[in-house]
């Protein structure tokens, strides 16, 4: 089946918008948890459904944060705050992020992530090497004073996989890979203030379907039922599961039992080891021949 560049775009064009709608919502005394459904229900409302849960990043974590069922997390006058989503056309996907400074300490952090976002997207093209946009990415965020985050980059797109194909690098790995023309790449610069690496934190909210192996409880079985039919293979959040099910303690027992039997992958939230201050940066692409074609 040839591959449908217009769904993608669509797709890109709601992610695009609803990023700029986050930074309406992200805003000092409000709940986290109400920016995260408010901007659910923009990509929702706009005709697509979502990649993935919309991640609330804050501080010292460089991903997977969405707020859990009922969060009380209030929204910092200081916080720097990751605003990580993608919207789904079919099964066409986009990702991409932008970082809401609330603490003008860090705006030349946020800047850094920016530049080296901009500067790795000005080497794209088919048959350049991922190596050489991890370098470009590790030497921008140098010369603006901060390290980049060696276990964290960007991946290719492709249908129904958010992660596929190949890794961008955020250093000069070595890996000599070419990026080919028309495919479609996520580009996410991940900048520090700290050691330059992350490490699973305990907060853990967001989930996978990986096997259909049988549960044994009915509350189990039902939780399964719900994740095929309603998130299927993409990533899905445990406070949307705890609305489907009605009942907060059900959810969480259910999904405990299928993590057990290993139907589910997990995504705890991702801490940077020396608790520096992160910024993050992304957009989706599709690799030209001489160049790219922004979509996000």
């Amino acid at each position: 089946m040839e591959y449908d560049y217009e769904k993608l775009k669509s797709a890109g064009r709601v992610s695009k918008d609803a990023l700029l709608y986050a930074r309406t919502v992200i805003k000092p005394g409000r709940r986290l948890i109400d920016a995260a459904e408010q901007i659910e229900k923009f990509i929702a409302d706009k005709g697509c459904k979502h990649a993935f849960p919309v991640n609330l990043s804050t501080n010292e974590q460089a991903a997977h944060y969405t707020p859990e069922f009922d969060d009380a997390r209030i929204i910092g006058e200081k916080d720097v705050i990751k605003v990580d989503l993608g919207a789904r056309k079919d099964t066409y996907l986009t990702d991409c992020a932008v970082t809401v400074c609330l603490d003008s300490e860090y705006s030349s952090l946020v800047d850094a992530s920016e530049k080296a976002l901009e500067n790795a997207i000005s080497m794209v093209k088919a048959g350049r090497k991922v190596t050489e946009i991890g370098a470009e990415i590790e030497k921008t965020a140098k010369q603006s004073g901060f390290k980049v985050i060696r276990n964290l980059g960007g991946h290719g797109i492709s249908q129904e996989d958010l992660h596929a194909n190949v890794f961008i690098p955020n250093f000069a790995n070595g890996d000599n890979t070419a990026l080919e023309e028309g495919s479609v790449i996520a580009i996410e610069p991940f900048i520090t203030t700290g050691i330059g690496s992350v490490t699973d934190g305990s907060f853990l909210q967001i989930f996978q379907l990986a096997s259909d192996n049988t549960p044994r409880s009915t509350d189990a079985r039902e939780a399964q039922a719900i994740i095929e039919r309603e998130f299927s293979t993409y990533p899905f959040a445990m406070r949307w599961m705890i609305k489907q099910m009605g009942q907060e303690f059900r959810a969480r027992k259910a999904v405990a039992e299928l993590i057990t039997i290993g139907n589910l992958d997990t995504f705890p939230v991702l801490v940077e080891k020396g608790n520096g201050m992160v910024a993050q940066s992304e957009k989706t692409l599709i690799v030209t021949k001489d160049a790219c074609e922004i979509v996000t």
